[in-house]
């Protein structure tokens, strides 16, 4: 199900951008699309929905009938998980919802056929953060909304990539170009255009604290984890990112000591696994260090990964007002047990 920042969603409580047409167009388009699968029952799939649309004059609803899903694609910060989550909440189940990462997750834990299993009941399978950083994840989910499709569940997913430029700049896309066809043939793309709405008229992100402020602020809200940056870097590469949730369990707050910028891609795709963890249980971020502004480096935000890594700097960004707000107010209670620390 939607994580719990997005738990009350709703396609009335998205606010389209007045400057943005494309905002307000996706909202009606999502719309139909969910009365079309709220309409089709389980298992009757896309062909039942086209056969049932045939001489409608609605093009727009007729076109997305003729794909198995619908496909967010816009920059980071315009609302697409917000409008994902709205979908999943208009359609009666049964339904999934989960991120990329955790639908991969799942055929490692289940096997590909277990996770066809699992899935192929659904009515809409949603998938946030739809991204292929590799040729196997390429093969692997291709081959699973084939058989999604094939069984009748109707798809749904975000991305800051088009359904034919998945895997640009990560590996030899070209080599795979069947398979990137393949999922982009099963979706009609929906694109979202416009600025970050998370910092849109807002200030800059909070400069980061001394260690003996961020304690300090930090010792003022039950349940915070107080970790030193670079053993919270070291510590991720023994937790499968599957677990990276887990670890929040608890934590109502929490605060980086010494954040300097990552020298390796591996460390930094962690960072932004957690980042979205984070973010997915609105936790309020301290920060210390050099900040947040240099986390990663030129080298990585020119790379493949960048639309990534800009998307975790401004979640993180996002959180870490929400901390710097949250420990400037006056009458802070103080915690009675201290913060957890590692």
């Amino acid at each position: 199900m939607p994580p719990p920042r997005f738990a009350t969603v709703s396609f009335d409580s998205y606010r389209p951008s007045p400057d943005q047409p494309s905002q307000a167009d996706a909202v009606q388009r999502l719309k139909r699309f969910a009365e079309d699968v709220a309409g089709s029952g389980s298992g009757n799939g896309a062909g039942g929905a086209l056969r049932r649309l045939l001489g409608r004059s609605d093009r727009a609803g007729a076109r997305a009938s003729l794909y198995a899903g619908v496909y967010l694609d816009g920059g980071f910060g315009v609302g697409k998980t917000h409008l994902l989550a709205s979908l999943w909440h208009a359609v009666p189940g049964p339904k999934s919802f989960g991120t990329f990462v955790e639908y991969t997750n799942l055929v490692g834990a289940l096997g590909f056929r277990g996770a066809v299993d699992a899935l192929a009941g659904c009515r809409l399978v949603c998938i946030d953060e739809f991204e292929l950083d590799d040729p196997g994840d390429t093969v692997l989910m291709a081959r699973l909304l084939r058989e999604l499709a094939d069984a009748g569940a109707r798809l749904a997913a975000t991305s800051n990539t088009l359904p034919g430029a998945l895997g640009e700049g990560r590996f030899a896309a070209e080599d795979f170009l069947r398979e990137i066809q393949a999922v982009g043939s099963h979706f009609d793309v929906v694109r979202i255009d416009g600025d970050d709405y998370r910092h849109r008229g807002l200030p800059a992100a909070p400069e980061p604290l001394p260690d003996d402020e961020l304690v300090a602020r930090a010792t003022t809200i039950d349940g915070v984890a107080v970790d030193d940056f670079s053993a919270l870097a070291r510590h991720l590469a023994h937790v499968h990112p599957s677990r990276y949730g887990a670890l929040l369990d608890g934590v109502t707050a929490v605060a980086w000591r010494g954040v300097h910028a990552v020298d390796h891609q591996s460390v930094a795709l962690r960072l932004v696994v957690l980042a979205d963890r984070i973010y997915d249980r609105d936790l309020p971020l301290l920060v210390g260090g050099d900040g947040l502004d240099g986390l990663f480096p030129p080298d990585m935000l020119a790379g493949g990964y960048r639309k990534k890594y800009y998307r975790a700097l401004s979640r993180l960004t996002a959180l870490a007002r929400e901390g710097h707000a949250r420990t400037t107010k006056s009458g802070g209670h103080h915690a009675s047990s201290g913060p957890h620390t590692g």
